[in-house]
């Protein structure tokens, strides 16, 4: 179902957009929390670092192809905007293209290289074979992540954030239960929580793709469509890659600190592990609020509407940060239960170190609901650019300071977790000063 973010309320229209897309990722991260919660309890403090671990490293990979579809969508929102109906279904086309290059030569140097991408990532000789059990299946998953991100982003392009909701909400359910299946009954260990996985990725990533062809024909690329041309890969190039930039970039800071978190050894590990999943969980909606923001500038950049663009970003900022002012409360009151979920009662180091981390980054992320804002503003109007420079400065200093204030003896660890909210203030400041002389020079498209 289409639907043009150009017309009506600002707030109500960013809100219904956002809302299914919200509710979609917090399912899609209720599956992958799946892995964690089963696994932390029936197979052990061991299993619970493994499938953590694995799991910023699958971040990681799937944020290259998640940036080239994210980057995509943006030039489809513009192109939708504007009403270029004929450009729209060539770059789609294009775009599927070119992804789908890049995901096949992922699968390839990934299944290759499997050994050595574990020793970058400094795995204790404890869990080494276990986590290796675990990516071998894991990695079978990328294809049907490509599928489901790519028509997920065409869908969302046009304002349609229901059925991409539809389809990970079917594939959440199918995962908790082969989840309890796998990992239960047939006790196939870690692998089966991968397995599980797999197969719900697949089930989303198949099932939306199939939909977005047959029922969408408006989409849907014809004859005409199909060839790839110079200036359309021009115009994807600019969106696209530095959007993948952006996104690679952000899990790969976040993966050399998870190399960091290893070296601490497995009671670290574990934590963090737990940790970041209800990071993800807290902070999810405002990072789908970010996207669906940028839908919103995109299609009224098209259309030229100026003035919406600026109502919209006073809009924006004020949902995202009383959101995040009640989240940040919950998070910071309720570590100790929160952690509970996914960790025994009697694995006290674990529970104290989760605890600490929550209520350091739970008590900030007013600060990374505002970068998300930035992240799609920037690669909305044509400036993916802008989005990688901030997400360097968040990360680079993220993981500068995470090991020179962890090398420390009297900071250590927490050094890691403090580095994280210092990150995204340093990248507010830049982007909020570069915003303000943006707009006071832009000029309207069209």
């Amino acid at each position: 179902m289409k639907k043009s973010l150009t017309e009506g309320s600002i707030t109500l229209s960013m809100l219904c957009f956002a809302l299914p897309l919200i509710a979609g990722n917090l399912m899609q991260q209720f599956y992958n929390v799946a892995d964690t919660l089963i696994v932390g309890k029936f197979l052990g403090a061991g299993a619970l670092a493994a499938v953590g671990s694995s799991y910023t490293l699958m971040t990681f990979l799937t944020s290259i192809l998640l940036g080239l579809a994210m980057g995509s969508g943006a030039l489809f929102s513009i192109l939708y905007g504007a009403g270029e109906e004929d450009r729209l279904k060539r770059s789609i086309f294009t775009s599927f293209l070119l992804i789908g290059l890049i995901n096949v030569g992922m699968n390839v140097i990934l299944f290759a290289q499997i050994d050595r991408i574990m020793e970058l990532l400094h795995v204790p000789v404890e869990i080494y074979d276990m986590m290796r059990e675990y990516l071998v299946v894991i990695f079978a998953g990328i294809t049907a992540t490509f599928l489901y991100n790519f028509f997920a982003s065409v869908l969302r392009s046009v304002g349609d954030s229901f059925l991409p909701m539809v389809f990970l909400g079917v594939a959440a359910l199918l995962n908790v239960g082969l989840d309890l299946l796998f990992v239960i009954v047939f006790e196939w260990g870690v692998k089966g929580a991968a397995a599980a996985t797999v197969i719900a990725q697949y089930v989303s990533g198949v099932g939306l793709a199939l939909y977005g062809w047959f029922r969408c024909p408006v989409l849907r690329p014809g004859k005409g469509h199909r060839k790839v041309s110079l200036d359309i890969m021009k115009e994807l190039a600019q969106f696209s890659i530095l959007t993948c930039l952006q996104q690679s970039v952000m899990n790969l800071g976040i993966l050399m600190v998870q190399g960091l978190v290893n070296s601490f050894g497995t009671v670290i590990m574990a934590a963090f592990a737990a940790a970041v999943k209800i990071d993800s969980f807290a902070y999810m909606p405002v990072q789908d609020f970010g996207n669906a923001f940028s839908t919103f500038i995109a299609q009224n950049y098209g259309a030229g509407k100026r003035e919406r663009i600026q109502g919209g970003i006073r809009s924006a900022v004020i949902t995202s940060v009383l959101f995040c002012l009640v989240i940040s409360s919950l998070v910071f009151l309720f570590g100790r239960q929160l952690m509970l979920i996914f960790v025994q009662p009697q694995e006290t180091e674990i529970l104290a170190e989760g605890v600490r981390y929550l209520r350091i980054e739970g008590s900030f992320y007013c600060l990374i609901g505002c970068l998300f804002l930035l992240y799609g503003f920037y690669r909305a109007m044509g400036r993916p650019a802008m989005s990688l420079v901030l997400t360097v400065i968040s990360l680079g200093s993220r993981v500068f300071l995470a090991y020179m204030l962890s090398a420390i003896p009297a900071v250590g660890v927490v050094g890691i977790w403090w580095a994280v909210p210092i990150g995204w203030f340093l990248a507010d400041a830049v982007g909020f000063l570069y915003l303000i002389r943006f707009l006071s020079g832009r000029p309207s498209q069209g």
